[in-house]
């Protein structure tokens, strides 16, 4: 048995990987915690796998010949990590730094709360600025914010679902939320196990939604703990392919609201992103995201 399972899904993202990696690894040795690292990666052609049978012989690899998508990725990882029967999974983006102290800050607030099925560290930028890193449940209003321009002040309220700034300051105690952003999350292992892992119809985007979701559902608490403090540099690995991007999201974002919303509320967020989303097709100047845009309001609009 060990105590925490580290699970880092990669796609090209190797330099930004073998910094990680050397953070994480430091981080679990000073914490005093027992563990043991597994990669998936999806498929990479930067020399990902190489570099780690290289410099990383300890971590375990998972060198899968297609790219399965995030959710399925990490499933792959904690399905790998069973024989070792850990007690959590540290679920965690390979463009991030773990400071000192992280992993077990997050260990500690779920050991202290047994009705805690979830933890998220805090973020920041590579510049040191806070990064959100916890959030309420998506509806209409957060759809306003993502379709129209809005008061700047707004976007950071709760309004727009954010938790208010002085929350995270690192003296302060783990705060319950709805859910963390997917960069850095702590799970039991057996709450993973009840909940089924993260839903693999969800290629890329709001996986860690739909599973916060769930482990609400099963009567679980989720928090945020703000003394864990994490580097995400954010955005790697899907800035590659923007237009792309767009319309995994939005993809993405109409498998949640059709899962987790009322028909009436569906019928609402539909009637105004297709809206939304056929004007900017219009408008667009560049043919990728004239298509993106068209392909969205497709989406929306009931195709697959």
């Amino acid at each position: 048995m060990i105590d925490v399972a580290v699970i880092i899904v990669s796609w090209n993202v190797r330099d930004y990987l073998a910094d990680c990696l050397r953070a994480v690894c430091t981080d679990m040795y000073q914490s005093g915690l027992t563990g043991e690292i597994w990669v998936v990666d999806n498929a990479s052609t930067d020399g990902t796998v190489s570099l780690l049978e290289d410099l990383y012989p300890q971590v375990h690899v998972i060198a899968n010949r297609n790219n399965p998508g995030f959710g399925a990725a990490n499933n792959q990882g904690m399905r790998a990590a069973r024989e070792k029967s850990a007690r959590f999974y540290f679920l965690l983006n390979p463009d991030t730094l773990v400071r000192p102290g992280a992993v077990k800050a997050l260990v500690d607030c779920l050991e202290e709360r047994p009705k805690a099925g979830m933890a998220g560290a805090r973020l920041v930028y590579g510049d040191g600025r806070l990064q959100h890193s916890a959030f309420a449940f998506p509806g209409l209003r957060q759809l306003l914010f993502d379709l129209f321009p809005l008061p700047a002040r707004l976007y950071d309220s709760r309004l727009n679902g954010r938790y208010p700034r002085r929350y995270y300051h690192p003296s302060r105690e783990p705060f319950p939320i709805d859910h963390p952003l997917g960069a850095s999350m702590l799970v039991r292992a057996d709450v993973a196990a009840s909940t089924g892992g993260f839903d693999e119809a969800f290629h890329l985007y709001c996986e860690e939604i739909d599973w916060s979701w769930r482990v609400r559902k099963a009567g679980w608490e989720i928090y945020a703990v703000p003394a864990a403090e994490i580097v995400h540099f954010g955005g790697e690995s899907t800035r590659q392919a923007p237009a792309g991007s767009v319309v995994n999201l939005w993809r993405s974002r109409a498998q949640l609201y059709r899962k987790h919303h009322s028909r009436l509320r569906l019928a609402l967020a539909r009637r105004l992103v297709t809206t939304v989303m056929r004007k900017r097709a219009a408008k667009a100047q560049q043919p990728a995201f004239k298509q993106a845009y068209a392909e969205i309001a497709r989406i929306w609009r009931g195709g697959a």
